[in-house]
C-alpha cells in the first residue's frame, strides 16, 4: 500500500479522481539530511507557487514500488512525473539510483523531469557497470529532461545520457533568505561529514578550530539528524526552520556540507566551505554562490590562509541576492509541459 501526500497534513492511499493535472514527485526522502529534506520542501514550494493549477503529490521513497503502478494506471496525458533532486545521480548511493531507473523507463508517454543534482558514476569496473544500466533506463524515455546543478554535472549528464539536459541552481536556493530583525550571534559552528564523501583531514579542522577559540561556544554537528528517525512532509519544514534558526545565531559555519553553505547563504551567516569526494560543492559554489560576500570556499590547508580566509567572510556585509531568475531554464521546461 502507498502513501501519497497530497499537502504535507493530507496522505490518502488513494489517488484524487478529477480533472485537475497532476504533478507527481518521486522518491522523496524520509531519511534525516535536513540538505535533501530541504530540497524536497523548496520543491513543493516551487510548482505550488510557479504552477498552481498543478495538484502536487509526493511519493516518499520507500513507497515508490508500491506506488509506480498505481499512478501508472491513473496518470494522464497533461499529468507531469518528477524524481527528486539532491543527493546525486550515480553508483554511490545505488538504492536512489535504481528507483530512478524505474520511474524514468515506466512512464515514458509524459514528460519526466530528474530534479536539479550531481552526478558521479565511480571510474571503476562498479561504477561502469552501473552507469550502462542508467543508460539503459533512461534511454528508454525520450520524454526525460535531467536537470544539473552545477556546471561539471551539466557537461558529464550531456556525455553521459542521450536525454535533454538543463541547467538550474539547487531546489534550495529558489527559498527565500530570512528576514528578521537583526540577530546576535554567538560562537562557531562545524558542520562536517561522517560519510564516504569526506575528505577533509582532521588535523585541518582542529587548527581551524584552534583559531576560532575566541568564538564560543564551538560546536560540532552535521545536517544529518540523530535527533529523529524519519522525517515526512507533514514534519520537515519544522525542522527547517530549527535548522535555519541554529546557523542564524552562529557568527561563523565551516562546513563540508554544500546545503550547510546553502543554509548560510539564506541566514546570513558568515561560511567557509571546504571539499567533498567529488567537488559537487565547489563547482556548484563557483557556479551560482562566488557573488555573496559573507560565504566562500577554500582548498586550503595552510592555516595562515584558511585564517585571512575567514576573516574576510565574517567582516562582510550581507547584501541583496536574487537566485530566482536562475530557474527560467526549469521553469520553460515545465510551461511547456503545461502546453502539451
Amino acid at each position: 500500500m502507498a502513501n501519497f501526500y497530497i499537502n504535507p497534513n493530507n496522505v490518502v492511499n488513494e489517488l484524487p479522481k478529477n480533472d485537475q493535472p497532476k504533478f507527481f514527485m518521486f522518491g522523496v526522502p524520509s531519511y534525516t539530511n535536513l540538505g535533501d529534506q530541504a530540497i524536497s520542501l523548496a520543491e513543493r514550494k516551487y510548482i505550488e507557487a510557479e504552477f498552481p493549477e498543478y495538484q502536487y503529490i509526493e511519493i516518499v521513497e520507500e513507497d515508490d514500488d508500491a506506488a509506480i503502478p498505481i499512478v501508472k494506471q491513473c496518470i494522464t496525458r497533461q499529468d507531469i512525473v518528477a524524481f527528486t533532486g539532491g543527493g546525486n545521480m550515480g553508483n554511490l548511493y545505488l538504492n536512489h539510483e535504481r528507483a530512478r531507473r524505474k520511474v524514468f523507463s515506466t512512464f515514458t508517454n509524459n514528460l519526466t523531469i530528474s530534479f536539479p543534482q550531481s552526478i558521479h558514476f565511480e571510474d571503476n569496473e562498479a561504477g561502469i557497470y552501473e552507469q550502462k544500466l542508467s543508460q539503459a533506463a533512461y534511454q528508454k524515455n525520450q520524454n526525460l529532461v535531467l536537470v544539473a546543478r552545477d556546471a561539471q554535472s551539466y557537461h558529464r549528464m550531456q556525455t553521459t545520457f542521450n536525454n535533454k539536459v538543463i541547467f538550474t541552481p539547487d531546489m534550495v536556493l529558489y527559498m527565500q533568505p530570512m528576514n528578521e530583525k537583526k540577530l546576535t550571534r554567538q560562537g562557531s559552528l562545524f558542520v562536517l561529514r561522517r560519510d564516504s564523501e569526506k575528505v577533509v583531514k582532521d588535523t585541518v579542522i582542529q587548527n581551524i578550530k584552534a583559531l576560532l577559540s575566541t568564538h564560543q561556544p564551538i560546536e560540532f554537528t552535521d545536517t544529518v539528524l540523530d535527533t529523529v528517525k524519519t522525517i515526512t512532509p507533514n514534519t520537515r519544514e519544522e525542522l527547517f526552520k530549527k535548522e535555519l534558526s541554529l546557523f542564524s545565531g552562529q557568527e561563523i559555519v565551516i562546513t563540508d556540507r554544500w546545503h550547510a553553505m546553502v543554509f548560510s547563504v539564506l541566514t546570513g551567516t558568515p561560511c567557509l566551505l571546504m571539499g567533498n569526494s567529488y567537488g559537487k560543492g565547489k563547482h556548484a559554489y563557483f557556479d551560482w554562490l562566488e557573488h555573496i560576500n559573507w560565504i566562500s570556499y577554500t582548498d586550503e590547508e595552510d592555516t595562515a590562509r584558511i585564517k585571512q580566509e575567514i576573516k574576510v567572510v565574517m567582516e562582510a556585509s550581507t547584501h541583496a541576492y536574487d537566485l530566482r531568475p536562475d530557474f527560467k531554464q526549469l521553469h520553460d521546461l515545465i510551461s511547456l509541459g503545461v502546453d502539451r
